[in-house]
């Protein structure tokens, strides 16, 4: 039997494909929780979960570093690498929807850098094919909950 998830993530290893598709269930399941009419439960959770996967995000750049893609452990790579969290972090107390969608841009602008990072040869090839539908379950869950 074909893995389904070939066509959607090419190039992109087994277990990463899988286990990246399985992070999206939080996002997609609570914003639809919040959709039927549960936000006060689910509101709280999922903006501690996009909180904590944009910070996991960071520490994948900074892993790349440390392995020495790119420039290696270098200043500039490793400073890049915690930005995610600490806007994160920021983020997470603006009142009323605005973390929601703050957390929805720092996914869109975490996979543009990436997309960078990866062209200048800090991240795996496959990286890009992985990250884009993550970041759109992603942000799109966000930015849904924000709406609600």
């Amino acid at each position: 039997m074909t893995d389904p998830t070939t066509h959607v993530m090419p190039g992109v290893p087994v277990a990463a494909r899988w286990l990246g598709l399985s992070g999206l269930i939080p996002f997609v399941g609570l914003a639809m929780l919040m959709l039927i009419g549960w936000p006060e439960g689910a509101r709280g959770v999922l903006l501690g979960y996009g909180v904590a996967i944009l910070s996991f995000m960071g520490g994948c750049r900074w892993g790349f570093a440390a392995t020495g893609m790119g420039e290696g452990p270098d200043w500039v790579p490793l400073i890049v690498s915690v930005l995610p969290a600490l806007y994160a972090w920021v983020v997470m107390w603006l009142p009323g929807p605005f973390g929601f969608f703050g957390l929805a841009l720092g996914f869109i602008l975490l996979f543009s850098a990436d997309q960078r990072l990866t062209r200048q040869g800090g991240a795996p090839d496959w990286w890009p094919a992985l990250r884009l539908p993550l970041t759109i379950g992603a942000a799109g869950s966000l930015t849904l909950a924000g709406f609600l």
